[in-house]
């Protein structure tokens, strides 16, 4: 699909903050309320819009302690790779889960307390996957740039 300059900067309005109303987001790009709606249905319709949901406050549900750990398989085979990503959708900690290229098969990112939890999810949850070869944790310091917005 060819993203026209309106639809770019729909796009760019609606990941700000997609809880506008439509006449709001017709008024910043000087087109009527019809032909917005009209343009959000399209990109829904063919895939760009994906879903709509809630960004949440990891520190005010005290989740804020984010782990990067990364993963390497014991073996790469179809049914090793398959299995160890069924285990990792089971675990609610983790946010995301990326096959990645390089010394590391997955990366993971997950979200917990403080680091007694991370261990406890270590010694309990991650360990208990016999895929896994070995791992290697990084903890978030800082985020100097964190967004959900896909430069259009």
């Amino acid at each position: 699909m060819v993203l026209d300059k309106i639809d770019k900067a729909l796009l760019a309005l609606l990941q700000a903050d997609c809880k506008k109303t439509t006449k709001e987001y017709a008024t910043s790009l000087n087109l009527s309320t019809t032909a917005i709606y009209e343009r959000i249905k399209r990109l829904e319709r063919e895939g760009v819009i994906t879903k709509y949901v809630a960004l949440v406050d990891k520190k005010k549900i005290d989740r804020d302690f984010t782990v990067l750990c990364q993963v390497k398989l014991l073996q790469h085979t179809k049914e090793n790779i398959l299995r160890f990503e069924r285990q990792i959708l089971q675990l609610e900690e983790i946010s995301e889960c990326h096959h990645i290229s390089g010394d590391y098969d997955y990366i993971l990112t997950l979200n917990v307390s403080d680091m007694e939890a991370y261990r406890e999810f270590m010694v309990n949850k991650l360990t208990a996957i016999d895929q896994i070869g070995s791992t290697q944790s990084s903890f978030i310091i800082n985020s100097v740039k964190k967004s959900t917005a896909v430069f259009i």
